[in-house]
């Protein structure tokens, strides 16, 4: 079958780059994708999620959009999926092309910008947050994990369905921040207290590496640095954590 073969070929990111296409797995992220205005390929479910409430639910919803279903066994299922205990429901859907030049430029604005974060449930957490707290775009540097994986996508809950994500080359990244003057700042334990400075009314926030931190070339580029207060007792902040408390304190 062509879209179960298309489904266990996206979990590797080449192929997702190639097609253009990503995998929402598990009910709660296809029901976030069916609410989105992204473009759904085709959905595939086994026996026993064709059976369960939730399931029929969203696939009669996105099946009135003309989205084809097609039933497969729970080992086919279990070759295309990309969790331990499936539940038997994926869709495969378009990727949105999103260009860097395309954000709108509001008077105040947040842009968090990922350097290297390599895990996905960090970057699927760090995207999330970033919606959640009113920022207006999650930005990937490159040796940041692929925002179209399948676990990024199901850690971020399917925020990126609506919010904007992109990858971008650091060159093009300062060129769009100076374009539009847009300050570079920083996450490091080595920075200036939060509380002790005021953000500008526009601001590109990094966060960098799980382990080594922001890579020497981003930290050059930054006019700031900022930390946040820790008890001694703890060397450090998980970083989707740090991120959420600065977006937080950092908010227009």
């Amino acid at each position: 079958m062509k879209w179960l073969s298309t489904a266990r070929d996206l979990k590797r990111r080449k192929a997702r780059e190639r097609h253009g296409l990503f995998v929402a797995e598990g009910v709660r992220t296809v029901e976030e994708l069916a609410r989105s205005p992204l473009v759904i390929e085709a959905v595939l479910c086994t026996a026993r999620a064709a059976a369960e409430d939730r399931s029929v639910a969203v696939v009669n919803t996105l099946g009135d959009r003309g989205v084809p279903r097609f039933e497969v066994s729970e080992t086919e299922f279990e070759s295309a999926a990309d969790t331990e205990h499936p539940q038997g429901l994926l869709a495969i859907a378009r990727q949105p092309r999103r260009a860097l030049d395309a954000l709108p430029v509001r008077a105040t604005l947040r842009l968090l910008v990922l350097d290297a974060i390599q895990d996905p449930g960090n970057v699927g957490t760090l995207v999330r947050t970033a919606a959640g707290l009113g920022a207006d775009a999650a930005l990937a540097l490159p040796g940041t994990v692929d925002l179209w994986n399948a676990k990024v996508v199901r850690s971020a809950v399917g925020a990126q369905f609506h919010f904007p994500v992109a990858e971008v080359e650091l060159p093009e990244l300062e060129a769009y921040l100076e374009r539009h003057q847009i300050a570079l700042w920083a996450a490091d334990a080595q920075g200036t207290p939060i509380a002790s400075v005021r953000a500008p009314a526009r601001l590109a926030v990094a966060v960098g590496n799980e382990g080594a931190g922001l890579s020497a070339t981003l930290r050059a580029r930054c006019s700031t640095v900022v930390s946040l207060p820790m008890s001694p007792a703890v060397e450090s902040f998980n970083v989707a954590v740090a991120a959420g408390i600065i977006l937080y304190a950092l908010r227009p």
